[in-house]
């Protein structure tokens, strides 16, 4: 007799998979990505052919993920390889889309006019659900309130021959973990928390929609060669350390932009000694240093979590390719190596208002004293596509429970987010979401909520100081609640929940005691809790939805009249000239994520709009003019306006303009919208200190010039209201400097060098006004 579990999950599973389960695996076998598709493979022997061949052509041992990244090269015999220098063609397995990027993903694969997507996809609904009563009313209020959009992404993805996973079904990265992710494959998906599967062994890469677009569309995808840093895990932790604190721990010695450019790689004994699920935690938030992604090795903790979700067979046949291709060569070298000693590691928690400002808890309550941060806790929050996992949830709940025997609630708002609906179903049948119940706490629908600015918090006005602990993994200003002055904090689930039971950060669980209801003093228990279900994991309500075998009568209806979704029209090309006499819509000061760059919260409902979602642009962003966000000078006419409508004025006026940024611009999330907004309000160039990854992609994608100062000083001397030229984009090449001159409100011009990161094909990418208008062309021209 199956269990409720096996049920659920045996129905999924097409019946030509299952065949194969009691098969001997050889390396010639033929297995299956996953349980719900049955024409995607694992193609590992194609990846060992071709780290033979780059091998043989370096002469050199190759790390983990080196042989991940290689093993899929488009071209492996003529691939210029060099970290950090080459653009590598790469043939990634899969995409994956959450619901806000889809959108805008779909509608643009639409316009390249493809039948249907040439490498297996799905899409995700898991972005639009906005947290405010709990998770069955809130799901509910979304269905209704995103109908059209769920409608649209459910037609597209039954007319283009993607998977669809319904609102409902939890988080992007915990659904592609339970089910997509396996051990040396390379995956790219449309939101900067993708490298959660490299948990499971594998690559996985956030990226801009046109990236994905290009795959989806049979494309090979591009890369700059990353640089390899490998992270030395040594010892094992215990207490109340969790894995949560090795990624809170070494963004504290990176700081945000410190794996930009690379690929964090995990080795050492340590690894060996904690769960699938936790390293799935730490590549996480390895987003939140810049890397490119995280990856650990294939390992015993993966083979255990295939078996757990049904995908045995796959643990097998890794297992077959482990010492050749799932694994590090012996004396292969890294750019950098950090070590962490995860016998003495403490519990972090990190923040306020950037994810890299680390504090061990010893340190805690005399730094926030020192920093005048908020010692009250007003809310905690645990959950999120970061830390949701069985395993998390148990040990939030073994301290809950500690606290309940002693006669104790939350003295903070409890959240729960789970991950998913299979994490959901698990521990409703096994109790601990009565213990978060019981415990005062609010069990909050199985999607992103309160993580991406989706919370309708009432229990504070905006403007009102305050702080939130969270086992999230972001917390730019703003970033949860909308309110510029909560105090926002990441820590790990145990630590979140420690805090939400004491109401305040003075409180270390290692060494403070707490007061019963009687008034006798008592220290909490270390957490304990288990990796995996002993009964093994109840998948809950079927949410997928397969694409039909017909497709050809699907029809995908766009509302001419929408104010959510929008077909696109194509960017007009370069004009063929240099540009001169732009003026500066504004020269941002600080940090200038993708959060002050498009907003989320509320703005996440127009992102398959891009005229309404365009009223967003940079209202984040300080002007350094004055000090503030979203007021900005119009350069002809004196009046001061929002940052969106001088952009538009500018615009409509025949006016090109350019916005001065600082270091690392673009940081956070991989929204494309950050820049497909500038390019449709008619700027041409975004110039700054540095990029963020992600962001500079983007934009090269959307026809506008990243372009970064030779002379970092030089930002300090443009002014507000000066204009600049452009000059060499007629002989635009890789590797040659760009000449900007200068022209100042008073005074002589002046004259600088910008470089940039393009090659010959993104080159084209500008010239035809952006990589989809180029995809089309060549289209047409082979037809």
């Amino acid at each position: 007799m199956l269990s409720a579990s096996s049920r659920s999950t045996v129905a999924r599973i097409p019946r030509s998979i299952r065949g194969l389960a009691t098969a001997a695996l050889t390396k010639d076998s033929q297995v299956n990505q996953n349980l719900l598709e049955t024409h995607s493979f694992i193609n590992y022997k194609k990846h060992l052919e071709n780290v033979g061949i780059v091998k043989s052509r370096l002469n050199r041992p190759l790390t983990y993920a080196e042989k991940l990244l290689y093993g899929h090269l488009d071209d492996p015999h003529g691939q210029d390889i060099e970290r950090g220098v080459s653009y590598l063609k790469l043939r990634p397995d899969r995409v994956a889309c959450q619901d806000a990027t889809a959108q805008m993903a779909i509608l643009q694969f639409m316009s390249a006019g493809i039948p249907e997507v040439q490498t297996p996809s799905t899409v995700h609904c898991d972005h639009l659900i906005q947290a405010q009563i709990g998770g069955k009313k809130d799901l509910a209020r979304a269905i209704d309130l995103n109908k059209e959009v769920y409608d649209f992404l459910a037609s597209a993805c039954a007319k283009y021959n993607l998977g669809f996973w319904k609102p409902g079904s939890g988080i992007i990265h915990q659904i592609v973990l339970e089910n997509y992710a396996f051990p040396g494959a390379l995956l790219i998906g449309t939101d900067s928390h993708t490298p959660n599967a490299g948990g499971l062994g594998q690559l996985a890469i956030g990226v801009g929609g046109a990236d994905a677009v290009d795959v989806m569309a049979g494309l090979p995808w591009e890369l700059k060669a990353p640089k390899i840093i490998g992270v030395k895990l040594t010892g094992k932790m215990s207490g109340w350390t969790s894995p949560k604190d090795i990624i809170l721990k070494l963004a504290g010695i990176t700081t945000v932009k410190g794996g930009t450019g690379a690929i964090v790689e995990y080795f050492g004994p340590g690894v060996e000694t904690f769960s699938c699920t936790g390293m799935g935690t730490i590549c996480n938030m390895g987003a939140e240093i810049g890397a490119t992604t995280s990856v650990f090795p294939f390992n015993n903790s993966m083979v255990d979590y295939l078996n757990a979700t049904g995908r045995s067979q796959i643990g097998a046949f890794a297992n077959v390719y482990k010492q050749d291709f799932l694994s590090a060569d012996e004396g292969a070298e890294y750019d950098q190596v950090i070590e962490i000693d995860l016998n003495t590691l403490e519990p972090h928690i990190n923040g306020p208002f950037t994810p890299d400002l680390a504090t061990p808890v010893s340190k805690m309550k005399e730094t926030a004293i020192a920093n005048g941060w908020p010692l009250e806790v007003k809310v905690g929050l645990i959950g999120s596509c970061t830390n949701s996992s069985y395993e998390d949830m148990t040990r939030a709940a073994s301290i809950i429970k500690d606290a309940g025997e002693h006669g104790l609630k939350a003295k903070s708002i409890y959240t729960v987010s789970p991950g998913s609906e299979q994490v959901r179903a698990t521990i409703e049948r096994d109790g601990q979401l009565k213990t978060f119940e019981d415990f005062g706490g609010i069990v909050m629908a199985n999607a992103c909520g309160p993580c991406i600015g989706q919370w309708d918090r009432q229990d504070i006005k905006k403007g009102d100081k305050n702080t939130i602990v969270s086992s999230f993994n972001r917390n730019f200003t703003s970033r949860n609640d909308g309110n510029p002055a909560t105090h926002a904090f990441v820590a790990s689930p145990e630590m979140t929940t420690a805090y939400a039971i004491a109401g305040t950060l003075a409180f270390n669980p290692l060494t403070d005691t707490l007061k019963d209801v009687n008034g006798k003093e008592f220290k909490l228990k270390e957490p304990v809790g288990v990796g995996l279900p002993p009964n093994g994991y109840d998948a809950g309500e079927n949410t997928y939805q397969a694409p039909p075998e017909e497709k050809a009568s699907v029809e995908v209806v766009i509302a001419p009249t929408s104010d959510r979704l929008q077909k696109l029209t194509p960017f007009k090309p370069w004009n063929g000239k240099d540009a001169e006499r732009l003026p500066i819509l504004i020269k941002a000061l600080g940090k200038t994520t993708t959060d002050h760059i498009s907003m989320a919260g509320p703005w996440l409902k127009y992102r398959g709009h891009l005229e309404n979602i365009s009223n967003n642009y940079m209202i984040g962003a300080i002007n350094i003019e004055n000090g503030e966000a979203n007021n900005v000078r119009n350069h002809y006419t004196g009046k001061y306006d929002g940052v969106p409508q001088t952009a538009a004025a500018y615009r409509d006026s025949g006016k090109t303009w350019v916005v001065i940024g600082d270091e690392n611009f673009g940081e956070g999330s991989s929204r494309e919208h950050a820049a497909l907004e500038p390019r449709f309000l008619g700027g041409f160039a975004i110039i700054t200190k540095s990029f963020a990854r992600i962001h500079e992609t983007n934009l090269k994608k959307q026809g506008l010039l990243p372009l970064n100062f030779v002379n970092v000083a030089d930002y300090d001397k443009i002014n507000f209201d000066d204009e600049v030229d452009l000059l060499g984009l007629t002989t635009l090449a890789p590797g040659k400097n760009i000449t900007l001159r200068v022209h100042p409100k008073n005074g002589e011009a002046w004259e600088t060098e910008l470089s940039h990161t393009y090659n010959i094909e993104q080159i084209e990418w500008f010239k035809y006004g952006s990589a989809l208008n180029k995809m089309a062309a060549v289209a047409a021209e082979s037809k």
